[in-house]
Order: C-alpha cells, then sequence, then structure tokens
C-alpha cells in the first residue's frame, strides 16, 4: 500500500478539505434526511463543513488532512478532551454561514445537534466529529492513515475517543478501531438514527 501523508490542517486547507467531506457525505442518510434536494446538497455540504471546521475544529489543533499528491483525499474534524462544544462565540460566528448552508432546512440541523449533545460523554475524550474521503478514492487508504494517526495520540495520551456514525453502514468499519456501540439517537420526524461509539482510553 501506498504510504499515504496526514498532517494538520491549515486555514488555506479549509476550501479543499469542506470540498472532500461533502463529496464523502452526498448519500449520507443524514445529510440526505437533512438537505433533502441532491441538486443543492453538495454546495450545502460544502458550506457547512467550511462553517463547521473555520469557525470551531480548526481553532482546536485536531483537524487533519490526507494528501493524495497535492489533492485532500481525505479530512477528520476531531476535538481535544474537553474541548468538544462551540463558545457562544463560534456559535454567532457561524450562524450566517449555518443558515446559507441549511436554508429552509435549519431546524432539522439544530434538532441533530440538540439530540447529539443531550447524550455526548461528560468524561474528557478525543471526540471525532467527522472523517470523510473522496469518493474516487475511497478503499485507497486515506480514512485509515486519518484513523491511526490521531489515535496513535489517543492512545499516546492514554485517553478514550468517542464519535457519532451517520450511516449504519461504517459501524463495523469503527469497530475495527476498537470503538463500541453504546446506544441509539433518534432524529425526529422519521429520520435516520446517529449511532454514538466510545472507545476506552489504552
Amino acid at each position: 500500500m501506498t504510504t499515504i501523508a496526514v498532517r494538520p490542517a491549515r486555514r488555506e486547507d479549509v476550501r479543499a478539505l469542506s470540498a472532500t467531506l461533502g463529496k464523502a457525505f452526498f448519500d449520507d442518510p443524514v445529510m440526505a434526511w437533512m438537505l433533502p434536494d441532491p441538486e443543492v446538497r453538495q454546495r450545502r455540504l460544502n458550506r457547512l463543513f467550511a462553517a463547521l471546521t473555520k469557525y470551531h475544529h480548526l481553532s482546536r489543533g485536531g483537524v487533519e488532512v490526507a494528501l493524495a499528491g497535492d489533492h485532500v483525499g481525505g479530512a477528520a474534524l476531531w476535538d481535544p478532551p474537553g474541548q468538544w462544544r462551540q463558545t457562544t462565540g463560534e456559535q454567532l460566528r457561524a450562524m450566517p454561514s449555518l443558515l446559507r448552508a441549511f436554508g429552509v432546512t435549519v431546524r432539522r440541523g439544530m434538532a441533530v445537534e440538540e439530540r447529539m449533545s443531550a447524550v455526548h460523554p461528560e468524561e474528557p475524550h478525543w471526540y471525532l466529529a467527522v472523517i470523510g474521503s473522496d469518493p474516487l478514492l475511497r478503499g485507497k487508504g486515506h480514512g485509515h492513515a486519518l484513523m491511526q494517526s490521531r489515535l496513535d495520540r489517543v492512545d499516546a495520551e492514554h485517553a478514550p475517543a468517542y464519535l457519532e456514525s451517520s450511516n449504519p453502514d461504517n459501524v463495523p468499519y469503527y469497530e475495527r478501531f476498537g470503538f463500541e456501540i453504546t446506544g441509539e439517537i433518534a432524529l425526529p420526524d422519521g429520520g435516520p438514527s446517529l449511532i454514538p461509539m466510545w472507545r476506552n482510553a489504552r
């Protein structure tokens, strides 16, 4: 397997990594439920991931990109222990971009955030908010390289980790890295479920 370079993301990477994540999540069940119109979903997902990265995750120091040549083949948005919550200032700065991303479905986005926050573990942990790779490169190892890069640090710190899978098809993948299902987060209005997963400290 070709070695894939993983490095911390920089501000100038935001556009490329948000485009890659937008492609990665285009067919995701939760994203399709929040943004049901496929004609605008790609553009709005790009805006969503750009806003989340720029106004929250990037400042925490846990965003990484996996490179395919000079192209961002994959990206992961992690938050260090105790830093997964957005500050009021971050929420205010992100709001215009999030409104443009969600449009009339902004209430669905807010409902997802509320339900996720309600069951988020209190114990300090590394939080994997988002991970994805370009569908054209899927299976080439970009996701694996991103997971291993951060989990090496997580294990060096003897810290636990947490994520929510928005696609049940990805659960076995996360289980291979030591994550275990802890429950289910049901979304309103007949929406799909999120699957919370926890990885004990090692």
